[in-house]
């Protein structure tokens, strides 16, 4: 009897089905994670079309179109690793979506790169390794080297979600590069002792600005009997000397050097901070109609000063941080010759161009990826607390940027949460109130010794994760050397295959 045909039921062939279904949504999720680093692909092929058309037909050009990519690469890093340092606070405290926040922090990258940051720039493609002591034919190699170490160092740290500095990684692979080849002798080791200090002091800096901030916050707002009185009351003060200390430092960086007297200077932002208190304070009374005077309601009043202090520190980070990419790139142009700045070490516009917006495209392609760990993991935050944050961390890094010294962003933004959360671990067993509260306890249960029944507790209850502390603090330890010898190893494999 011959063998009866098979038939597909109508079960058999749904599962088939189902099964295409299933390999199509699979290969969808796979291409969808390519999508970023090939937009980044784009990118950098783009920058090597804007940089040839600047360099065409000169000497050199070769090489500066190379570097070129390398700084744009550079920049896509730094704005995927140092996203957090700018928003992760205000996305952290709920003030602002992820999708905002991204967009606010991109568009004032631009103008921080591109208005206040060739100072920064000098430092890094000049002021590190002597450039009057290095042949000119292994300058452009050094710096090559040290963008691709850094710019691989920073991809892996953001790939293992580790907030590392791209300050230090530059910084130290220009100086294994430099060392490497030409020794330690034209390393201006007097530059490099203000920045390593700077390195220990502005994350110091930045968490005790922080943490008096917070401070004042407290006792000004939080702990008022009538809470929504003293918002309205301090907020736009607040508002008023975050927009005037920016204004001030504006002029600094945009007016020519002693066109305005320090005098001149302080009376501008003070009248800008007046300005802003003006247009601050009725804001402020509108928003604060038929709240509830609880904590809970000072997020509302808080979002517009977080929203502020946010762009602001993204201004400042683009201003300092865009030498990280185009300092040595812009050390390369002056190198071989091609001309577009200002002087030895001041970078053309089309230079700061690229670090600008390859900051930018990082930042929206890759940037969420650790704005989490500094926003939500080291230590719970809300609006009062990241404004806190976003601004010691802003007037920190303006600061400095206005000296010229390459602060590490991501030192400032980290010390000012773990100062934010140190100080509350402080302020909840030494503040006035709980005190007050021990003391009632007391007087109802008639004791002699008064004790708190949680106090213990609260000994035990740290509000800063501890393991987060010290991997961060390791992750800064070695980025230095890592860099530094990374650079020095792709500099000899350059320099023994091209030159």
């Amino acid at each position: 009897m011959p063998p009866r045909p098979t038939v597909l039921t109508k079960r058999t062939l749904d599962k088939d089905l189902d099964k295409i279904t299933h390999a199509e949504e699979a290969a969808k999720h796979v291409l969808r994670r390519l999508v970023a680093p090939g937009l980044g692909l784009i990118f950098v092929g783009l920058v090597m079309l804007f940089a040839g058309v600047y360099v065409l037909d000169q000497p050199g050009a070769v090489l500066v179109v190379a570097a070129a990519a390398l700084a744009g690469y550079m920049a896509m890093n730094i704005g995927a690793n140092d996203v957090t340092n700018n928003v992760g606070a205000a996305v952290g405290a709920r003030a602002m979506t992820m999708g905002q926040a991204l967009i606010i922090a991109a568009i004032f990258e631009v103008l921080g790169a591109t208005v206040a940051g060739g100072e920064v720039v000098k430092t890094i493609s000049s002021n590190i390794v002597d450039t009057v002591q290095v042949p000119q034919a292994l300058l452009g190699w050094i710096m090559m080297a040290a963008l691709m170490a850094a710019a691989l160092w920073i991809n892996l740290a953001t790939w293992m979600n580790a907030p590392v500095s791209t300050t230090h990684a530059i910084v130290g692979a220009v100086i294994g590069a430099g060392i490497a080849a030409v020794g330690t002798e034209p390393v201006n080791w007097r530059v490099m002792l203000e920045i390593t200090s700077s390195w220990i002091t502005s994350p110091l800096i930045g968490g005790l600005i922080a943490a008096g901030l917070l401070y004042l916050v407290k006792t000004l707002i939080i702990y008022r009997d009538d809470k929504i009185a003293a918002a309205q009351r301090w907020v736009p003060v607040l508002v008023a000397v975050m927009a005037g200390g920016f204004m001030a430092y504006m002029v600094l960086q945009l007016s020519p050097t002693g066109k305005f007297p320090s005098f001149t200077i302080i009376l501008i932002g003070i009248g800008i901070g007046l300005v802003s208190w003006l247009i601050a304070r009725p804001l402020v009374l509108a928003q604060a109609r038929n709240l509830e005077n609880r904590n809970s309601s000072l997020r509302v009043l808080f979002r517009l000063p977080l929203i502020g202090s946010a762009a602001l520190l993204s201004f400042a980070h683009g201003a300092n941080d865009v030498s990280n990419a185009v300092g040595p790139l812009s050390a390369i142009v002056h190198s071989v010759g091609i001309g577009g700045g200002d002087g030895v070490g001041h970078p053309p516009l089309w230079v700061m161009l690229i670090g600008a917006f390859g900051i930018s495209v990082g930042l929206l392609l890759f940037g969420p990826r650790l704005i989490r760990l500094v926003g939500e993991e080291i230590t719970k935050l809300n609006p009062m607390r990241a404004y806190c944050v976003a601004l010691s961390t802003a007037f920190t890094v303006i600061f400095a940027s206005w000296l010229g010294l390459p602060v590490s962003t991501t030192h400032i933004a980290v010390g000012s949460v773990f100062g934010v959360g140190f100080f509350r671990e402080w302020y909840t067993r030494h503040s006035k109130r709980r005190i007050a509260y021990i003391r009632r306890r007391a007087e109802s249960f008639d004791i002699d010794e008064p004790e708190d029944p949680n106090i213990h507790e609260t000994r035990r209850r740290y509000l800063v994760r501890r393991s987060h502390f010290m991997t961060i603090i390791a992750a800064w330890i070695v980025t230095v050397p890592v860099s530094a010898a990374l650079a020095a190893m792709i500099y000899w494999v350059m320099f023994a295959l091209f030159v």
